[in-house]
């Protein structure tokens, strides 16, 4: 993919498109070929780090112990130990946590009980908490989460991705566009190869094609 013509198609995509009265997400959308998702060697996980990052807030949501107190510093959304055993048998609770945030972070100790209690509800959402170390600085942890973005190639060849938004520079979102492909390229069993098309979209505009 050639940077500058990817650049001039994303601001095509900005121009072309209409204006809304809400700022729209910008949307990667890849389409893989010639892999057997039904392998399971051919399905992986991963997450990505943007290096322009998503251009809003995410809701992230710390569940912590002994980090309570620098949590409730930080502008996330809090889960106790007390917490979790709350929400121990209450499925409906734990979906509408699991829709109310983005992206979750689990103080290590406590992640068996995470992944007992949230984990049915999170898992299928591909929002399992990443783990951290009661002895981490949580703030540069929340960053570098707040900057990622979570890749998980099941049973379905079309892949969507939001990897910015439309106020962001054009060169921004090429950039963000390439880490993202590139990751999944080293992923494939065959690279590039499995790359079967690549467009781009606003929110509620028409796609634009980049590969």
């Amino acid at each position: 993919m050639d940077s500058q013509e990817a650049v001039e198609k994303v601001d095509r995509l900005k121009d072309e498109s209409e204006e809304r009265n809400f700022v729209q997400t910008v949307d990667l959308i890849i389409n893989l070929n010639d892999i057997d998702l039904s392998d399971p060697k051919n399905r992986f996980s991963t997450n990505i780090i943007l290096p322009n990052g998503r251009g809003k807030d995410i809701k992230v949501c710390v569940i912590a112990d002994s980090k309570i107190s620098e949590a409730k510093k930080l502008e996330v959304n809090l889960i106790t130990k007390d917490d979790l055993d709350e929400l121990e048998g209450d499925r409906s609770e734990a979906k509408k946590i699991a829709e109310e945030n983005d992206t979750f972070l689990g103080e290590a100790p406590l992640m068996p009980k995470i992944g007992k209690v949230l984990g049915p509800v999170l898992g299928p959402r591909g929002k399992m908490p990443g783990p951290f170390q009661p002895d981490e600085n949580l703030e540069k942890i929340l960053k570098k989460k707040k900057n990622s973005l979570a890749v998980k190639i099941s049973e379905n060849k079309t892949l969507h991705f939001p990897i910015g938004t439309e106020d962001m520079d054009s060169e921004m979102i090429e950039e963000n566009v390439r880490a993202v492909i590139d990751e999944i390229e080293s992923n494939l069993p065959k690279g590039p190869k499995q790359i079967g098309s690549v467009y781009l979209k606003l929110t509620m505009s028409k796609p634009v094609r980049l590969i």
